[in-house]
């Protein structure tokens, strides 16, 4: 076993090796992800958003980038790791092998008079009667004298030329990594060692695993609380209006631990007068409706009234102490309203469907919360059925000039964007009264914008045409293109006080029976993603229908350079119902911009299954068909739009689900008996 002493030199060398092992190898896996990170920017450029600061590359901006936890970390740990090696190579003195010519500072092979010669010099400098130094006393006896005697002495110095030490063959040493001061125990520290080795090896770990157990155990693998899940699951309804799906977001628990504070009172009510237009209160019984909100748990009341202030774009009038809390709301607002839609189209009925008219809900208010835009500016009006909400998330854009667009006929955002750029940024500037740069802000979002299109199938693997009872498969192909180019974008959002990616949800539905057969979330931000799995997807499918590899591999090909081309493969399966014909309906809606969501109307037919499981032949020749929005032929129930129902659900919650599909039921049977 070696000595304290050489144990203690073998410390800084281990912590150094524990440090280094994993440290090298994760700072160049930094580097390599840094170096090959995409470096183009698809934030919005119009000045608007440039004065929000949020996309600024300032110094502070980048300096505050790279002070990041890790990074901060990493440089520390690096640190650390160059004053151990300096202290090893410099400092600490790691033991050496037993060297007396070295020690005399003489060169291998010198003979036995320059061995006492340089023996005395030693000895005026480091004799205990010449040099009282106890340093040079222990340097004099523990290295000189016993050079001095391994080199004079024959039988030590045959040892030391033969096995190079003076005592001869020497046995393996075994030790210990330890500070010294570790190893000389005696009563007093032992027991003061054991506490501190108990305390920090044992006690502090147990103590966070607890504590982060006991945090983690209130939340789901996305963050969000378990009793906010409950609160969600309980309020929703399958009859949710849109302009209920507020009442069931603000239950959150997530906003009942905001504080709500004593000094709140006074600006909350100041922005309940603000904002008192937008609550849905009945004007009718309104001391009656104001008392009711009041009544509510203060957390419901402060949430609701911060996020109302977000719509009507009053945040600049909270006072500091609201702020934060209005940043906080904000900041938990997309990943709730996510698993609210989640809720909203979990499977729910013997046949596993969720719920449409909460989904569509869902997104709208989070569209609304993004682009800042009142929930009552969707009511149709100037003859839009759209509403003026997707104008005012254009730069620049108020009541005033969407009125005066509108004396141009120019009352939807799509015909806004049919008109050629030059003769729309005329109309801008002469008619609307924008500045040239302001124009040029509009053209600059407009481009950014998404144009979806879906093109959807839905079939049963290996067979022709669909029975009641089979598993079919949906096939969508999701295309993005915009003016700009780009397949991904960050939305134009100058209000919203944080990055916020485009989340799109592709829905299966039937509007008739408000069901979601199918919900999927969309991404084009990942691409290479995407390629894996569309070419898995279409490999799959084709390996199935029994294809040759010649074949599989061209449209695996074929699929991916799709995907490269700015599309998403959305597959999904679900059982095929009762005989019938079925007007279903996909919904591709994005979460983050007004007015660019996506209705397919896709018509079903399933057959009945013969008694011994084969197919009529005569029922092969119908193939169930794809139609976009406005194709000739569509039946009266086809025609139903999506934005069509913003007028009902906004102003008196619409007809419930059940009335509707009655009427639509008795609408069906006098087309087929005429």
């Amino acid at each position: 076993m070696a000595d304290a002493e050489e144990n203690s030199a073998l410390f800084p060398i281990f912590i150094l090796t524990l440090l280094a092992l994993p440290l090298l190898p994760y700072t160049l896996l930094r580097i390599y992800n840094a170096a090959t990170k995409k470096t183009k920017s698809i934030h919005c450029r119009c000045s608007v958003c440039a004065r929000s600061g949020k996309y600024r590359k300032s110094i502070f901006k980048r300096i505050s980038n790279f002070s990041t936890y890790s990074n901060l970390t990493l440089v520390l740990l690096w640190v650390i790791l160059a004053g151990l090696v300096y202290y090893v190579k410099h400092v600490n003195r790691e033991v050496q092998t037993f060297e007396p010519f070295s020690i005399l500072g003489l060169e291998p092979g010198a003979s036995d008079s320059e061995i006492k010669k340089s023996y005395r010099k030693l000895s005026v400098q480091y004799h205990p009667d010449k040099n009282p130094d106890p340093e040079a006393h222990n340097y004099f006896v523990e290295y000189i004298s016993k050079a001095y005697q391994a080199l004079t002495d024959p039988v030590s110095r045959e040892n030391y030329e033969k096995y190079g030490h003076p005592d001869g063959r020497q046995g393996l040493q075994v030790g210990i990594a330890l500070p010294k001061f570790l190893l000389n125990i005696d009563g007093s520290s032992g027991g003061w060692l054991l506490l501190a080795i108990v305390g920090v090896g044992i006690l502090l770990p147990l103590i966070i695993a607890v504590v982060y157990l006991r945090q983690s155990a209130k939340y789901t693998g996305n963050h969000v609380m378990h009793d906010t899940l409950r609160s969600y699951v309980y309020h929703m309804k399958p009859s949710l209006a849109p302009s209920k799906v507020m009442d069931v977001f603000i239950k959150a628990s997530e906003y009942v631990e905001i504080p709500v504070r004593r000094s709140d009172d006074e600006p909350l009510q100041k922005l309940f007068l603000a904002v008192r237009s937008e609550l849905n209160l009945d004007s009718k019984n309104i001391k009656s409706e104001q008392a009711k909100f009041w009544k509510q748990h203060p957390a419901f009341v402060k949430t609701e009234l911060l996020i109302q202030a977000q719509l009507l774009r009053d945040s600049a009038l909270l006072p500091p102490a609201l702020e934060s809390d209005f940043k906080r709301v904000l900041e938990l607002a997309p990943r709730l309203l996510e698993e609210l839609f989640k809720i909203s189209v979990m499977p729910r009925n013997p046949y596993g469907r969720g719920w449409l008219r909460p989904a569509i809900g869902v997104v709208e208010l989070s569209q609304s919360i993004i682009q800042a835009v009142p929930l009552s500016a969707r009511k149709v009006s100037g003859g839009s059925p759209e509403g003026i909400a997707c104008f005012l998330q254009l730069p620049h854009f108020s009541d005033a000039i969407v009125k005066k667009l509108a004396r141009k006929k120019v009352r939807t955002l799509a015909d806004l964007q049919e008109i050629a750029e030059g003769e729309r940024s005329e109309l801008l500037t002469q008619v609307a009264g924008l500045t040239e740069d302001e124009a040029a802000d509009v053209e600059l979002v407009l481009a950014a914008m998404p144009n979806v299109t879906v093109e959807i199938t839905c079939e049963t693997e290996g067979e022709e045409g669909i029975q009641e009872g089979d598993i079919v498969t949906m096939y969508a192909w999701v295309t993005v293109k915009r003016g700009n180019g780009q397949t991904a974008a960050l939305p134009h959002a100058p209000s919203f006080p944080f990055h916020k990616d485009e989340n799109f949800w592709l829905l299966l539905a039937d509007p008739v029976a408000n069901e979601v057969w199918i919900s999927q979330k969309v991404s084009f931000s990942d691409e290479a993603a995407a390629v894996v799995a569309a070419s898995t997807a279409v490999r799959e499918a084709r390996e199935a229908l029994g294809a040759s590899p010649g074949e599989v591999n061209a449209a695996v090909t074929a699929a991916a350079a799709r995907v490269r081309a700015g599309s998403r493969l959305v597959v999904g399966k679900f059982q095929a119902p009762a005989e019938g014909n079925y007007a279903l309906c996909s919904f591709c809606l994005c979460d983050a911009w007004i007015g660019c969501d996506k209705k397919t109307v896709l018509k079903l037919k399933v057959l009945k299954r013969s008694r011994a499981g084969t197919r009529g032949g005569a029922a092969n020749a119908e193939e169930p068909s794809v139609a976009e929005d406005g194709a000739a032929g569509e039946d009266d129930e086809d025609k139903e739009d999506y934005d069509e129902d913003y007028e009902s659900e906004y102003s008196d919650d619409g007809e419930p689900p059940e009335a509707k599909r009655a009427s639509n039921s008795a609408d069906s049977a006098t087309d087929d008996d005429s």
